[in-house]
């Protein structure tokens, strides 16, 4: 009796582990490129800080002299005028901020949890306000503020930078608010909850991480805004931005006095980043609610 044999399939092949050391070559050669691409974004920063501790023979020199004895004058002088430029800065960047988000809170809130057939509509009209270019609108801009006397003063620049800060606050808002699962809303109508309390109680807590990124983006765009500080302001009013080309004159540019006003003025906003990164980080990776 003949016995048929079946022959057996060969068995498929387990996939071979990476090698170990391929994986910690590979590990390493990311972290040189990440470091270098640090590097690279940082070098313009740590540039203008040499040029802070250079005297303006060293700062201009050709080429570039690395090794030098470091100086505080010219953050002595550039000191002098600081301060008013500082307060400047910190009224119009923190209270546009604060403003932003008084007008912009309700307008996200009714966007999102309450739209109608407009509300698309409405907000890309304000995203298009962004677009436009600023150089566009300057000079009736200027036209205005000059018959209504806010030239050179806080309230324009309060005004102006809410109007910028306004769009991003909304949109951003916005989006966070969407996450929020209507039925917490339902569920506290049922209770007896008001409109008010809807907003500042259930909203405003789950949206914690969206105003804190919101809020800190905001700051930092009104902080680094020059163009319309520099056309709306001179003296009285004018920000840091406007602070550091005060050293550009008709005797030439004071370029390492310059490097310390630039370093001074971004200084505040680079240390409350670095301090206020988890949050920012927070805020825009994972949203309101999960």
């Amino acid at each position: 009796m003949t016995v048929s044999i079946k022959q057996r399939g060969s068995l498929p092949n387990k996939p071979n582990k990476p090698d170990k050391n391929y994986a910690r070559v590979q590990n390493i050669l990311l972290t040189v490129v990440t470091y270098l691409l640090a590097f690279a974004f940082f070098f313009p920063i740590l540039w203008m800080i040499m040029a802070a501790f250079k005297t303006e023979a060293q700062a201009f020199a050709s080429p570039p002299i690395f090794a030098f004895a470091p100086t505080t004058e010219n953050f002595n002088e550039a000191l002098h005028s600081y301060f008013p430029a500082l307060r400047n800065s910190l009224v119009a960047a923190l209270g546009s901020t604060l403003l932003a988000f008084v007008l912009g809170l309700p307008a996200a809130f009714a966007l999102a949890i309450y739209p109608t057939s407009r509300s698309k509509g409405m907000l890309t009209w304000m995203l298009s306000t962004k677009m436009m270019p600023a150089v566009g609108v300057i000079v009736p801009l200027f036209l205005i503020y000059r018959d209504l006397h806010l030239l050179d003063t806080l309230p324009g620049l309060l005004i102006i930078y809410t109007a910028m800060n306004l769009p991003l606050v909304v949109w951003m808002m916005h989006s966070y608010l969407s996450d929020i699962p209507f039925a917490i809303f339902e569920a506290a109508k049922v209770d007896g909850a008001t409109l008010g309390q809807e907003f500042f109680s259930i909203a405003l807590p789950l949206s914690l991480p969206g105003v804190s990124a919101t809020g800190l983006l905001a700051l930092i765009f009104a902080w680094n805004e020059v163009f319309f500080a520099l056309n709306l302001t001179s003296a009285d009013a004018a920000p840091l931005s406007v602070f550091i080309g005060s050293f550009k004159t008709s005797e030439g540019l004071f370029w390492a006095k310059m490097s310390a006003a630039a370093t001074l003025t971004v200084m505040p906003v680079l240390i409350f980043g670095w301090v206020a990164q988890r949050q920012l980080v927070r805020g825009l990776s994972f949203g309101a609610v999960k």
